[in-house]
C-alpha cells in the first residue's frame, strides 16, 4: 500500500508520524486538565472523596467572597504596576546598552544572572534586605541617612510593591536580551539614513526604533503580563507562612488557588478561581494582541 502513495502523502504520513508523540503529550498532559479542571469547578471535591456536581454554585461563592476581590485586586495591581516599570527599564537599559562597545557582553550576563537564579532564593534574599534594623539593609540605609525605619513587608501599603520589586528585578535579564536582540534585528541602513537626513536621535527614535520593535513590545507585553497575573513564588516566601500578609494586602490569585486546593481541601472552589485566571489571561493576550500587533 504503502507502494501506491505519492511523494507528498508519503511526506505527510511521516509528518504527523514525527507530530503524533508531542500532539499526544500535549493531549494528555496539557489539554485534558483544562479540560477536566473546567468540570471540576461545577463539583465539590475535597480531593479524597468523590466529586459531588454542584453546577455554578462555586461560581455564586465567588461573587460573594470579599477575599476573592481583594486578591484579584492585588493581581491586577501586579500587572498595572509591574508592567510599565519593567518594560520601561528593559527598554531603556537595551536602547543604551546597544550604545556600549566595551564589555557589552559582560554587561548583559550580570543583567541575565538574577533571571536564572531561582525565586525562592531570591525572595528570602529580599525578605532579608527588607528585616527591620540593624539586620535589615534597606532600612540600615535608611537609618544611616537620617530617614525613619520602614515597615516593608509589615505595612498594607508597603508589601505589595516590595514583594513586585524584586519581581521586576529578576525579569530585567530576560527582557533585555529580548530588546537587544529586536534593536539588532532593525537594519543599520535605516539609521545611516535617518543620520544623512539630519534627524535627531529622538526623532530617530520614535520614527524608527519604536515603530520597528512593535512585534518585540507585543512579546514581552504578553509574556510579562502572564507572569505578573500568575505571581507565587516571591509572594509565597516574603510573607510570613506563605499566606500573602497583612491582611491578605500582597495575596495575588495564584496563591489563593493554592491555598483553596491544598490547605482548605476545597478543589472544586479552587477550580473555579483557576477558570476565572485562565479567561483573564485569554482577555487580555487577544486584547494586547489586537491592540499592539502590526495591523495589516
Amino acid at each position: 500500500m504503502a507502494a501506491r502513495l505519492t511523494l507528498a502523502q508519503k511526506q505527510s504520513v511521516w509528518a504527523w508520524g514525527f507530530l503524533a508523540v508531542p500532539l499526544g503529550y500535549f493531549a494528555l498532559v496539557r489539554f485534558w486538565p483544562a479540560v477536566d479542571g473546567f468540570f471540576l469547578s461545577l463539583t465539590r471535591w475535597n480531593l479524597v472523596g468523590p466529586r459531588v456536581f454542584v453546577g455554578i454554585e462555586n461560581y455564586r461563592r465567588l461573587v460573594g467572597d470579599p477575599v476573592f476581590w481583594q486578591v484579584l485586586g492585588n493581581t491586577f495591581w501586579y500587572l498595572l504596576l509591574g508592567l510599565p516599570i519593567s518594560l520601561g527599564l528593559a527598554f531603556v537599559i537595551a536602547y543604551h546598552l546597544d550604545r556600549v562597545r566595551y564589555g557589552q557582553g559582560l554587561i548583559r550576563a550580570l543583567y541575565f544572572v538574577p533571571h536564572l537564579t531561582t525565586a525562592t532564593a531570591m525572595a528570602w534574599v529580599w525578605r532579608w534586605f527588607y528585616q527591620p534594623p540593624p539586620v535589615g539593609v534597606f532600612n540600615g540605609w535608611l537609618v544611616w541617612l537620617g530617614f525613619s525605619a520602614q515597615p516593608f513587608l509589615r505595612s498594607t501599603s508597603q508589601a505589595l510593591p516590595a514583594v513586585l520589586a524584586p519581581a521586576i528585578w529578576a525579569a530585567l535579564g530576560f527582557q533585555v536580551v529580548i530588546f537587544l536582540a529586536g534593536i539588532r534585528a532593525i537594519p543599520r541602513s535605516y539609521y545611516e539614513a535617518a543620520e544623512i537626513d539630519g534627524a535627531g536621535s529622538w526623532q530617530i527614535l520614535r520614527a524608527i526604533t519604536l515603530p520597528l520593535l512593535r512585534p518585540t513590545f507585543v512579546f514581552l507585553f504578553i509574556t510579562t503580563s502572564i507572569g505578573f497575573l500568575r505571581i507565587f513564588d516571591y509572594v509565597y516566601n516574603m510573607t510570613p507562612g506563605g499566606e500573602g500578609g497583612p491582611l491578605n494586602a500582597t495575596r495575588p490569585l495564584v496563591l489563593n488557588i493554592y491555598q483553596t486546593a491544598f490547605a482548605r481541601m476545597d478543589m472544586g472552589y479552587a477550580s473555579a478561581q483557576t477558570v476565572v485566571l485562565f479567561a483573564i489571561l485569554l482577555i487580555l493576550s487577544l486584547l494586547q494582541l489586537r491592540l499592539l500587533g502590526e495591523r495589516k
